[in-house]
């Protein structure tokens, strides 16, 4: 008989997502905006402090119009994390942008500002910096938005990863100008598929509704005097995402006391480091990741191998971008002289099972079956 299948981070509904999805059906309020849009988006502000939101269809619209925002232009250099998944980058390519990847620091794991730096110096004229909170712990934050004011670059934060995630108390996402968020199915709430554009700039994020409802004059007739979008999220969606809202803090005590567990279960093999958090931030630990010393002889494939066969699922850690075979042209940017931080990362992690609904005899499961290897 199969063991029973253990995710590494699954949906988890309640019931006041039903209601909402129940009210939308009831009042006909099925097709894209509605109430519920409204009222995520505001919710969505008072919780994070944003000043603002829209809500679209998915984080990689939001970053996307964030990049039309910013003016970039064929050409433009963004520079962008290098240790991401690559829907933080893609929407560089759909502005005809020049994407540089700036290489992590072993503290957090996220752009290294000394890296950052770097790149402003070869190239001074770079239009924005996407920066994004890896596995849900925040960045160096304030030293990157101080390198970009300095360099009169736009600063976006990734905050896909780390919704309720704060640094120095305040929530990450609300530090560059434009920030956003993602409600896939795997993350620490979720829409189904749905994303958030939010600032401080409220004049921006009426724009950027205006070019997500395909950027449609407001004249009777249909007339359009620019290209716009079909991004934003619907009404359905959104009664979802108010519903998961009402959890969030209930989700990232959870997430958090997985990590704790993990922590302490490996605290004794030497061999095995977990996943870095920031001494001035406070992160929601979306997903909790090990390194492994190669001299130990254990892979990471080994482990996930090893997790696999009972049934459970695990991930590799992200890929860089300057490795992936799309942007093998692209400039990388390191802070060092031989290899990457980023690279290492990735070669000696594994992104362990982070579902919130795993059980006291889950933990114990995945924790024996790692713990054997060593």
């Amino acid at each position: 008989m199969e063991k029973a299948r253990i995710y590494l981070s699954s949906p988890t509904m309640h019931g006041e997502e039903q209601a909402f999805v129940e009210e939308a059906f009831a009042t006909n309020w099925v097709a894209p905006l509605g109430p519920h849009v409204n009222a995520f988006e505001k919710e969505m502000a008072a919780y994070t402090g944003c000043g603002y939101a829209a809500a679209l269809s998915a984080g990689t619209a939001a970053i996307h119009l964030a990049l039309r925002l910013c003016g970039i232009r064929p050409g433009d250099v963004v520079f962008s994390s290098d240790l991401t998944f690559s829907a933080t980058c893609n929407p560089i390519c759909y502005e005809k942008g020049t994407p540089v990847f700036i290489d992590s620091e072993e503290e957090t794991w996220n752009m290294d500002p000394a890296a950052l730096r770097k790149g402003f110096e070869k190239y001074p004229n770079a239009r924005a910096v996407i920066c994004a909170h890896l596995y849900g712990t925040p960045g160096k934050i304030d030293e990157i938005r101080a390198i970009c004011e300095e360099a009169g670059a736009t600063l976006i934060e990734d905050a896909a990863e780390s919704l309720g995630s704060t640094f120095k108390g305040q929530m990450t996402g609300t530090f560059g100008h434009f920030g956003i968020y993602s409600f896939n199915g795997n993350k620490i709430i979720t829409t189904s598929g749905g994303g958030m554009l939010v600032s401080g700039d409220e004049a921006a994020v009426d724009r950027a509704r205006f070019l997500s409802t395909q950027a449609r004059d407001p004249a009777r007739h249909y007339q359009h005097s620019q290209i716009g979008f079909n991004y934003r999220m619907s009404n359905v969606l959104a009664g979802i995402g108010r519903g998961q809202l009402l959890h969030m803090e209930e989700h990232k005590a959870k997430k958090k006391e997985i990590y704790r567990q993990y922590r302490e279960a490996f605290a004794e093999i030497d061999a095995i480091t977990m996943n870095p958090m920031n001494p001035d931030g406070d992160a929601n630990n979306w997903l909790s990741c090990i390194t492994i010393d190669p001299a130990s002889g254990v892979t990471p494939d080994r482990v996930m191998d090893a997790l696999a066969d009972e049934n459970i699922e695990s991930r590799p850690i992200w890929k860089p971008m300057h490795l992936q075979p799309v942007f093998e042209k692209e400039d990388f940017i390191a802070r060092r002289e031989t290899g990457s931080v980023g690279e290492e990362i990735f070669c000696r992690g594994v992104c362990l099972p982070s579902d919130i609904k795993n059980t006291p005899e889950d933990m114990e499961r995945i924790i024996g079956i790692i713990k054997g290897l060593f």
